[in-house]
């Protein structure tokens, strides 16, 4: 094993590696800060770049666009209400109350921290165990997948608060609207109204854009403000913007949970990032002695949607680097572009190419720290979304929420952030 990961520090150590793990963190943090592009759209218009470059340098680049992307999502989520990808969804409930508050660096380093610790500790579960829990998740039946689903729509219970009927009819108009489509067992079309985009039933993406997109426009619309809520960073060197050692000291048990909850559900195919965060969210307002501040701007909150949805980034590459098995939609393309390296995934992979593996592994790690340096040094860049003048930045939204669904566009708005 040792010898392994000194042959794979070998191979990743070229310039030309660590410029290309550099640079897809910065396209993935830029595309998920954007509302409405995911990281498996932005992989797999990037795939095409790899074709012609060395295994570890293509798959390390997309990896780094992965990793960036996630933690892209949190920022317009903190600073502007708006979830910038799906996994960013549970970082709106205490990100922008927390902004509301004056305290929108401190989120946003917060989130920073947290996904960075989480993500590391997935990185670090993949290189050391990956094939003994990769045969745990091959385990899973149709049994433990219910089991898995209904225990995560119990979590709805936890996050309502207050509001708990309002929450149960959320959670049972969501079912409602994801019946809509063909019937995967029958191939029937149910409630689709004879419309034919109907029977593909409801994208997540378009659904979540409407949910959290649209509905902060309306409500910034309404104040007839000039700016956004007046969220603000401040003086960097203020407190009240910075995560102290006592705030990191009591935000790590959750950090650390979420790590293992993100890894654990990464693991298994299929379940994804935005089930993660909202269970370590649930499992941090359970185990919290304050459990009413949640949702109020609770810095815990942040920590624990956000190490959450990123541990399972690396988590997700043990079913497929060892089982050949995606465990979600971005190591499905990723999948695709192993193959187009010549790398076939399953358990073969390390016995054929055991340096470019390690090296790939040596590659998840660089871009959790280039993750940390290139957010850590834009988090001041990344806040001016909140000065732009409410005339220029909601309907700049509304155009992104109605077209950068199609993959196509991402290509040009790369080229107009650049």
């Amino acid at each position: 094993m040792l010898e392994n990961i000194w042959l794979g520090f070998l191979t990743f150590m070229h310039l030309q590696n660590l410029i290309g793990v550099f640079v897809g963190v910065t396209i993935g943090i830029l595309v998920g800060a954007i509302p409405g592009l995911t990281a498996t759209m932005a992989i797999s218009v990037a795939v095409p770049l790899t074709f012609a470059v060395d295994p570890v340098l293509g798959i390390s680049f997309l990896v780094g666009v992965y990793k960036g992307a996630i933690y892209g999502g949190s920022i317009p989520a903190i600073l502007i209400n708006i979830a910038g990808t799906p996994a960013a969804a549970a970082t709106t409930m205490d990100g922008y109350a927390l902004a509301k508050k004056g305290e929108a660096g401190k989120g946003l380093k917060m989130a920073l921290y947290a996904s960075v610790i989480g993500d590391t500790f997935s990185d670090l579960v993949l290189i050391f165990v990956a094939a003994p829990i990769a045969t745990i998740a091959l385990l899973f039946g149709p049994a433990d997948y219910f089991s898995l689903m209904l225990f995560a729509l119990t979590i709805i219970g936890m996050v309502s608060g207050k509001n708990m009927v309002k929450g149960l009819i959320a959670g049972l108009l969501g079912l409602l609207l994801a019946t809509i489509g063909i019937d995967p067992i029958a191939s029937t079309p149910r409630f689709s109204f004879d419309i034919l985009q109907l029977q593909r039933g409801i994208s997540f993406i378009p659904m979540m854009i409407g949910v959290f997109g649209f509905s902060e426009v309306l409500v910034q619309t309404e104040k007839k403000s000039k700016r956004i809520s007046s969220v603000d960073l401040g003086d960097s060197k203020d407190p009240k913007n910075r995560v102290s050692a006592a705030e990191m000291k009591r935000c790590m048990p959750t950090i650390l949970r979420g790590g293992v909850i993100g890894t654990i559900i990464g693991c298994i195919p299929g379940i994804g990032q935005s089930i993660a965060a909202y269970l370590n969210y649930s499992e941090a307002k359970r185990h919290s002695k304050h459990p009413e501040t949640f949702g109020h701007g609770e810095l815990e909150g942040i920590a624990a949607a956000e190490s959450g949805n990123n541990a399972v980034d690396g988590a997700t590459l043990i079913p497929l680097l060892t089982l050949g098995i995606p465990g979600d939609v971005v190591t499905g393309v990723l999948l695709g572009a192993f193959m187009l390296q010549g790398l076939v995934p399953g358990p073969m992979l390390f016995e054929n190419h055991a340096p470019t593996v390690y090296g790939i592994f040596i590659g998840l790690l660089v871009a959790n720290v280039a993750l940390l340096l290139i957010a850590g040094f834009g988090i001041r860049f990344f806040a001016r979304v909140t000065t732009m003048p409410v005339p220029v930045l909601l309907p700049a939204i509304v155009a992104l929420c109605v077209t950068v669904h199609t993959p196509l566009t991402i290509p040009w708005l790369i080229l107009a952030l650049c």
